[in-house]
């Protein structure tokens, strides 16, 4: 496999569970186990913030209003997905 392709991939891959620990965090703050008081929490939760916000504040802008229920991660997470699949499909057929 050529190394470009492989670096994309494996950046995408980080990306994927950067959104997924964004999703945990936020379960663990909303149910009281973590505290947002603690500066470690609140500043590990400022960083997953700001690493997930360029690609799920869009999503977040075009989705319908479903309350308190954020389907943005899991529409970033099947793009992400799709993203590789596409990558590992169709770009190997292009150097050949």
């Amino acid at each position: 496999m050529n190394p470009f392709i492989w670096l994309v991939l494996t950046l995408l891959d980080i990306y994927f569970w950067v959104i997924l620990a964004t999703v945990v965090m936020s379960w663990l703050i909303a149910f009281g186990i973590m505290n947002r008081q603690n500066p470690y929490v609140r500043q590990f939760d400022y960083a997953l913030h700001r690493l997930t916000e360029p690609v799920l504040g869009p999503i977040r802008r075009l989705m319908p209003d479903l309350g308190g229920l954020d389907l943005s991660p899991i529409i970033a997470l099947l793009g992400l997905q799709f993203l590789q699949y596409l990558i590992v499909y169709y770009v190997p057929r292009l150097f050949a």
